[in-house]
C-alpha cells in the first residue's frame, strides 16, 4: 500500500508539472507593461466607416483624406519563396503606395533589401525599422508575407478615418494564452504612432530583445505583440460595418468551401466580408486569379456608388 501511495503521489506531481509547463507555454506575457497613456486598452474591434459616416463628411474633407492617405508595404521574402515573390511583386504590391521586399540573403533574380538575416524576428526587426526611416510623408505601413494577396484599396477604407498619430496595430487580432496579437500570415497594418514607438522599443533590449531570451521561441508575430504592448499599443482586430473580418488567414476558396458546410443557404454572405484585405496562403496561380477578379473583371452596367477612388500609385500598370 505504502508503494501505491507513493506511486500515486509521484504521479500527482509529476502531473501537475507537466500542466504547469503546458500552462507558461500556451500563456506567455511580458511580467510588466508598461501603459503610456494610463488607461486600461484591452483588444477590442476597429471598424471601417460606415457610408453614412462618410457622407457625413464634406467633398473637400474627404478629398483630403484620399489625397493624405498613403500605404507603405513590407513585404518579408526569402529566395527560397521566390515563385510567391514574383508573384507578389507583379500583382497587389502594385497598388502600394511605396513597396520594398526584405529578404534575408541577396537573390541574383529580383531586386530587394538583403538584411543579411536568417532569424525571422530579427529580420522583421530590421525591415520595420528600414520602413520607417524611408516613410517619408507616408503614415500607415502594412506587414506582410509573399503568399498573402491584399486588396490596398480596402486596407485604405479600413483607416480612412482613423488618424495615424495615434497608436493603431491591426489585422487578424487572435489570443495564445494571456498574449493578444496580430497574425502575420494574415497581414499586419500599423500606423505610424504605433511603428515610432516600436522602433524606440527596439532599442530597450530588456522590455525588446532583438534576440529572445525565453525558454522557448516566440513567433515574429508574437514577439512583435510583445514589445508593442510595452509601449502601451495592442492588437485590435480589423472589422467592416457588420463586424465581419477584414483579415483571412485563409485563401477564398477554403472560405468559400466551409462556409458551403456550415451556411448552404447563403454561401457568399456566410463567407468573407465584401471589403476583404487579406487572403493568405495563397498558390501564386490563385494569386493571378485573385488579380483578375478583384481588378479586371466586372460586370457591365453595375455601379457601387462609392463615394471614394483609391487610384494605384502613379507609373502603376494595373488599373
Amino acid at each position: 500500500m505504502l508503494s501505491e501511495g507513493g506511486s500515486f503521489m509521484k504521479g500527482m506531481v509529476l502531473g501537475g508539472l507537466f500542466c504547469l509547463v503546458l500552462s507558461l507555454l500556451g500563456s506567455f506575457s511580458p511580467a510588466t507593461e508598461s501603459r503610456t497613456d494610463g488607461n486600461d486598452h484591452h483588444h477590442h474591434h476597429v471598424k471601417a466607416a460606415s457610408k453614412d459616416e462618410l457622407q457625413q463628411l464634406s467633398d473637400s474633407r474627404l478629398q483630403e483624406l484620399n489625397d493624405q492617405l498613403q500605404v507603405y508595404c513590407v513585404v518579408m521574402v526569402q529566395p527560397k519563396s521566390l515563385v510567391y515573390w514574383a508573384t507578389a511583386l507583379d500583382t497587389w504590391t502594385k497598388h502600394c503606395d511605396k513597396v520594398e521586399f526584405y529578404t534575408s540573403e541577396a537573390s541574383k533574380a529580383l531586386e530587394a533589401i538583403d538584411l543579411n538575416e536568417k532569424d525571422d524576428w530579427a529580420r522583421l526587426r530590421k525591415a520595420l525599422k528600414h520602413a520607417y526611416e524611408n516613410a517619408g510623408d507616408i503614415r500607415w505601413f502594412f506587414v506582410a508575407q509573399p503568399n498573402t494577396f491584399a486588396i490596398i484599396e480596402n486596407l485604405k477604407y479600413l483607416v480612412l478615418t482613423k488618424d495615424p498619430e495615434q497608436p493603431f496595430y491591426l489585422g487578424k487580432a487572435v489570443k495564445s494564452g494571456e498574449l493578444e496579437y496580430v497574425e502575420l500570415n494574415s497581414g499586419i497594418v500599423l500606423s505610424y504612432e504605433a511603428l515610432k514607438r516600436l522602433v524606440n522599443v527596439f532599442q530597450d533590449e530588456d522590455k525588446c530583445p532583438e534576440r529572445g531570451r525565453q525558454l522557448w521561441k516566440l513567433s515574429d508575430d508574437k514577439q512583435l505583440a510583445v514589445c508593442l504592448k510595452f509601449t502601451g499599443v495592442f492588437a485590435e482586430n480589423g472589422e467592416d460595418v457588420h463586424g465581419k473580418g477584414l483579415f483571412n488567414s485563409k485563401t477564398v476558396d477554403s472560405l468559400i468551401s466551409e462556409s458551403m458546410k456550415q451556411n448552404p443557404s447563403n454561401v457568399v454572405e456566410g463567407c468573407c466580408s465584401d471589403l476583404a484585405v487579406t487572403f493568405s496562403g495563397l498558390s501564386a496561380n490563385q494569386m493571378q486569379v485573385m488579380m483578375f477578379g478583384v481588378y479586371r473583371l466586372r460586370p457591365y452596367g453595375h455601379n457601387f456608388h462609392d463615394l471614394l477612388t483609391f487610384f494605384p500609385p502613379k507609373g502603376s500598370d494595373n488599373d
